[in-house]
């Protein structure tokens, strides 16, 4: 019951203060009204874009890796070495592959041997076979024995260009001219080359030209195209800010689930890799960076534009008074001049909006002055000095 008196004269007293604002407002002598904010009608440029995140990468980064098993003998780079195509940069032990290749040679030469040996003969039991001297199952054995011979000493054959191919995998050089950038292995460290080719190192090949490679959101995608210019920053210069161009727009996209708090429902966010290359001449930027970046979808330069509020302004009651006089005209967009009392509609054509700026494709003339908005305000009269305690009202 106290609870319910309480809340009653808590109304009470709100209803006690909206009565004395409404008094106020009311009041004889207040002086109370709307300035109205103008602007002019410019030229200036104007550019749309559409922003997203990405990892800055070298242009041509190539892994390199071993496709035989081993243990690494020795490494001749570290990282953020400067290496040259063909050039030798680690070697793994070759005790194991030598010895494969001895036993590959002698398998071989043994093979060979027999293959001449069976070769002659069967041109001798061929021609003693047409000559009816042997019978045929002697020439069909020395026919036999020669194809057996010949299929050992292609296999061998085989398998020693495998012996030698894999002896000169254990000496890994360079593929590119470029620069170390990962390195992944120790000297005395066994790599197993089974389903996949361990990453030994990774090169990049010119760090003075990267690339961001950039994951746009599908409602967005649509308006980008290759040779749009783009600017991005990294935290790593927050005060710098680099330019790129788009060469590149991934048919592939991606898809990530994000969960609520709750986990009760998940959403697929479709994104789509946009490539962005751009000079790196002071080395700024470095592999792994990630890039806040804004694409420009559409650039114009030196045309008339307006603040994209003004496109929003329209002189209604309560933001005019009962005396001020509004000239309409048709059209789905329109702007405002006012003279006086008097407010007169010009009709637009808007072009792309930035958000602040808004460009006008025709029907208004530079120089035109328009409103841009209305602020209401109240100021007490002049002279008169508000009531307080222990002064007359």
């Amino acid at each position: 019951m106290k609870i319910r008196k309480k809340s009653i004269i808590w109304l009470l007293v709100a209803a006690a203060v909206a009565a004395a604002v409404v008094l106020l407002l009311r009041k004889p002598g207040g002086k109370q009204g709307f300035t109205y904010e103008t602007a002019i009608v410019t030229r200036g440029d104007i550019s749309t874009f559409v922003t997203a995140t990405g990892t800055i990468e070298p242009v041509t980064e190539v892994q390199v890796g071993t496709q035989v098993s081993g243990i690494i003998d020795r490494l001749f780079v570290d990282y953020n070495a400067v290496v040259k195509e063909g050039q030798i940069i680690a070697e793994m032990d070759k005790v194991t592959l030598k010895s494969d290749l001895a036993s590959a040679q002698a398998a071989y030469d043994g093979n060979k041997a027999e293959y001449k040996y069976q070769e002659k003969n069967y041109i001798r039991s061929k021609e003693l076979y047409a000559k009816k001297l042997i019978s045929d199952a002697e020439y069909e054995q020395a026919e036999y024995n020669y194809e057996m011979a010949k299929s050992a000493y292609h296999s061998s054959e085989a398998a020693l260009a495998k012996a030698e191919r894999n002896l000169s995998y254990a000496t890994i050089a360079s593929p590119i001219d470029g620069i170390v950038i990962d390195r992944a292995v120790e000297e005395g460290q066994t790599v197993a080359a089974g389903f996949e080719t361990p990453t030994l190192f990774t090169l990049a090949a010119d760090l003075t030209r990267m690339q961001v490679v950039a994951d746009v959101d599908e409602a967005d995608i649509g308006g980008v195209k290759e040779g749009q210019r783009a600017t991005f920053t990294v935290d790593a210069y927050p005060d710098d800010t680099f330019e790129g161009t788009v060469t590149q727009i991934r048919l592939g996209s991606t898809s990530s689930s994000a969960s609520s708090v709750t986990a009760t429902t998940s959403e697929s966010v479709v994104t789509y890799e946009v490539v962005i290359t751009a000079d790196n001449p002071e080395l700024k930027l470095k592999p792994r960076l990630t890039a806040n970046i804004s694409i420009f979808t559409e650039e114009k330069e030196d045309v008339l534009c307006v603040p994209s509020k003004a496109l929003r302004f329209t002189p209604e009651f309560p933001l005019i008074g009962k005396k001020d006089i509004v000239k309409d005209c048709e059209g789905q967009y329109r702007l405002w001049t006012r003279s006086g009392n008097v407010f007169t509609a010009i009709p637009v054509m808007p072009g792309i909006s930035d958000g602040v700026m808004t460009e006008i494709t025709g029907g208004i003339a530079e120089g035109t002055e328009i409103i841009a908005g209305a602020e209401f305000n109240i100021e007490a009269r002049p002279g008169k000095r508000p009531a307080g305690p222990g002064r007359p009202m």
